[in-house]
């Protein structure tokens, strides 16, 4: 690592993002931007699918569940799509495959289709979301992590400003199908910059690695299973998380033996600064999806606000991200991952601990106020982290990385979503008032958060000390 270090430029901070790795940047943004927004849009449908398609609040949260699992169980295999087809063909295909899952769920007839057809949604996302992280950090070449990643980033920092309030609309004043429809021009606008802009890369065929079969076979299937039974809390779903975690175990023992060759190299987990943003990440991905699905229902079921408007009081939460992007990016650059980050998830905390108190009666506008502050604390510590993830490692080294990170922040998602919905469901199953419910599911919220402060110090510092 220091032979790394020692041709890296002497000054990062002074480093800018050349035109050409921009216009990358942008032509990958527009295609990403239609995975993120049906994630956050999501967040605030899920009230009026259930009474829309006649399912229980347990069915229904599968139509985010399974889209996150389906993103999670895909990630791992880019790597070795990437080597076998070029960047820009297989960020093609996804995109196509992404096109072909939102007009199938536009179509879906029930809840069991929907959520079927969101999974193939998912199996697209998953590899646009690694191969962006990919291709850009791989042209960067090290340089500039912390401004690449807040351009990178945008999709994730737009998503809770917009997309909660097109959902909001759609289902305002229109029909639940328009919200997979929206999906269209953002593929097809994003197909046509791709085949432009996007550097012809094909397959390597002096290098093509065989694809991990026995590692899809153990590492995808455990993560749905152990996922499924952590949301049949109880006798019911002891045999999935037994499953779950019997295959996991038998995936970390094959790809320990296997090394590069596994469909998810776990010997990357080595270099401190990826072990510890991967962790990092899982419990940020934990209260980011677990806290985007509580905020809505708070406020629909508790409040009695429509979809719209509660999608209008989480504004707040996404313009603290993106505001906060930039200057994270810079910060990163300048004073390394580790403070960014332990600032962040301090911020993060702290505007978690208000929803722990929430009432039928707690003032909109200290709560909007509060999720301000946790979109900063969220957006800063999305960057350090991801940022964090590529520090000390060779290029060949990324593709793998870059699906250990985003397989983590997934299932961190999935998780976190599963639980606090388990979580919410027993709180509230005697029939009594809605809001002691709700402050529950939020304090768990905030204990993900919590335990990611400590934790942080295990990032690095700058790269020159």
């Amino acid at each position: 690592m220091n032979a790394g270090r020692t041709q890296s430029p002497p000054a990062p901070s002074a480093e800018k993002v050349d035109p050409t790795l921009r216009r990358l940047v942008s032509t990958l943004i527009v295609g990403a931007l239609a995975v993120i927004f049906d994630t956050t849009i999501m967040s605030v449908a899920v009230d009026d699918l259930a009474g829309q398609l006649h399912a229980p609040l347990s069915t229904v949260q599968w139509v985010t569940t399974a889209y996150l699992l389906a993103l999670s169980a895909t990630m791992p295999t880019v790597g070795w799509a990437q080597a076998a087809l070029g960047g820009k063909r297989l960020w093609l295909l996804a995109l196509g495959l992404f096109l072909t899952g939102s007009v199938l769920c536009a179509s879906a007839w029930n809840a069991p289709s929907l959520i079927a057809f969101r999974v193939v949604q998912g199996v697209g996302g998953g590899v646009m979301m690694v191969l962006m992280s990919t291709l850009v950090m791989q042209a960067a070449g090290g340089r500039a992590i912390g401004r690449v990643m807040a351009l990178i980033t945008v999709p994730t920092a737009l998503g809770p400003v917009l997309g909660p309030v097109l959902g909001g609309a759609i289902l305002h004043l229109g029909d639940w199908r328009w919200i997979f429809l929206l999906n269209i021009p953002f593929c097809l606008v994003g197909a046509y910059l791709a085949r432009r802009n996007l550097p012809e890369d094909g397959p390597r065929a002096s290098a093509r690695p065989r694809l991990d079969v026995v590692g899809l076979l153990l590492l995808p299937p455990g993560l749905a299973a152990l996922v499924y039974g952590l949301t049949r809390l109880g006798a019911a779903g002891l045999p999935p998380l037994l499953l779950g975690a019997v295959l996991l175990a038998g995936y970390a023992a094959w790809a320990l033996r296997r090394g590069a060759d596994a469909l998810l190299d776990l010997r990357l987990l080595r270099h401190r600064a990826l072990a510890a943003s991967s962790a990092l990440l899982l419990l940020a991905g934990a209260a980011l999806y677990g806290a985007m699905l509580l905020m809505p229902l708070y406020w629909q079921q508790v409040r009695g606000q429509s979809a719209l408007g509660a999608a209008l009081l989480l504004v707040p939460q996404g313009l603290g991200t993106l505001i906060s992007r930039t200057l994270a990016g810079r910060a990163m650059d300048r004073i390394g991952a580790r403070p960014v980050a332990v600032l962040a998830f301090a911020v993060t905390f702290a505007a978690a601990v208000p929803f722990g108190f929430v009432t039928a009666t707690t003032s909109n506008a200290e709560l909007m106020a509060v999720l301000f502050v946790r979109g900063l604390g969220l957006g800063a510590a999305m960057i350090a982290l991801m940022g964090g993830a590529f520090v000390g490692l060779r290029k060949d080294e990324i593709p793998a990385a870059s699906g250990i990170s985003r397989v983590t922040q997934q299932i961190g998602g999935s998780l976190g979503t599963a639980v606090l919905v388990v979580i919410l469901q027993r709180t509230t199953a005697d029939g009594g008032p809605l809001a002691p419910g709700f402050a529950t599911a939020f304090w768990w919220a905030a204990a993900f958060t919590a335990a990611a402060v400590p934790l942080s110090l295990l990032l690095p510092g700058r790269v020159e000390d």
